[in-house]
């Protein structure tokens, strides 16, 4: 299926292939204090892009009201300061040049966007419940994922010309039964069909929350972002952004995924976690400490060892991360 591009307009453009300079980000949900998987990936994004002359900039992904506060939002910046992670843009009281950098303040990029691709017909209403949705998986899909089967998708598609009216209602972009192939830093070559994995995949929730793929695009695309650093658990979901990058008229950021950081039970950290949280972690180590933990797990350091953030990324190197999908550490 040959889909045109939505081409944003030339002043919103951040295309990578003008960037002159390496750009990463480190965007967490404050809804809890960061732990050690988050320290983690901040402090890999952070490395890659300094020692490599590039900036960095914090942006806050504060989509959901219900679990995100401003004061987690205020400890994240505090315990990345404390680590000896600075960066040159973002944060909750920066305004410019791309801001706000908190998602909660962004919408209206969002609606602006959502806009283009109603108007070119590939998206369509959905009414379908969580339970309605669950209801139609197979078995071997227990592993987490929820592949949207069409249940509200009409027909012929695209374009749709037959949208149900009513109030209570998602919005779905259609995704075609292709493969979306892209290399990532540490994981190679992947290939995604999209129709499979996922489904048509909500752009806007039915309670008018913005969903992360759709911001989480725009956000990177017009903050200028080059580089994304993130946890394996998001690596396929790197396709669906991907699409949209493509039907916005952006380039898409290279994709570089990490291990998760998990309990010696073989358990994936969560802010429950609070011993391996960042309030528990600066009650009984110093920020070198950690840094140096982290680039021992990293493969930078062969034992852990005190060390500042910036003299461990004057060593650091993507070909030594390992491609595990996790690390299992208790500090």
């Amino acid at each position: 299926m040959h889909v045109d591009m939505i081409l944003a307009p030339v002043s919103e453009q951040n295309s990578m292939s003008t960037q002159q300079t390496i750009k990463g980000r480190f965007a967490p949900s404050p809804s809890g204090r960061m732990h050690l998987g988050n320290v983690f990936t901040a402090l890999i994004s952070w490395m890659s892009v300094r020692s490599r002359g590039g900036k960095w900039l914090l942006r806050i992904e504060d989509l959901d009201p219900q679990r995100s506060k401003m004061e987690y939002a205020r400890m994240i910046e505090d315990d990345l300061s404390w680590l000896g992670l600075d960066w040159d843009e973002g944060g909750l009281d920066d305004l410019g040049p791309a801001g706000p950098y908190s998602q909660s303040r962004r919408g209206h990029i969002y609606e602006k966007a959502l806009a283009r691709l109603e108007a070119t017909g590939m998206t369509y209403p959905c009414y379908c419940t969580r339970a309605d949705i669950m209801a139609t998986q197979a078995p071997h899909e227990s592993d987490g994922r929820i592949v949207y089967h069409g249940i509200c998708r009409p027909a012929p598609v695209p374009p749709f010309d037959n949208k149900p009216s009513g109030n209570y209602r998602a919005t779905r972009l259609y995704v075609p039964s292709e493969c979306i192939t892209f290399d990532d830093r540490t994981y190679g070559r992947q290939s995604v069909n999209l129709a499979e994995h996922c489904g048509d995949f909500v752009l806007r929730r039915a309670d008018g929350a913005w969903a992360y793929q759709l911001a989480v695009v725009l956000d990177d695309a017009l903050m200028g972002v080059t580089e994304v650093v993130r946890g394996c658990d998001l690596l396929l979901s790197s396709a669906q952004q991907i699409y949209l990058y493509n039907l916005l008229g952006y380039d898409p950021p290279q994709f570089a995924h990490l291990p998760l950081i998990c309990n010696l039970d073989g358990q994936r950290l969560s802010k429950r976690d609070q011993s391996m949280s960042m309030a528990e972690l600066r009650k009984h180590h110093s920020a070198e400490e950690i840094v140096g933990l982290i680039g021992y797990l990293a493969n930078i350091l062969p034992e852990p060892a005190p060390i500042s953030a910036t003299q461990l990324a004057a060593a650091f190197d993507w070909d030594k991360v390992p491609a595990v999908k996790s690390l299992a550490y208790d500090i």
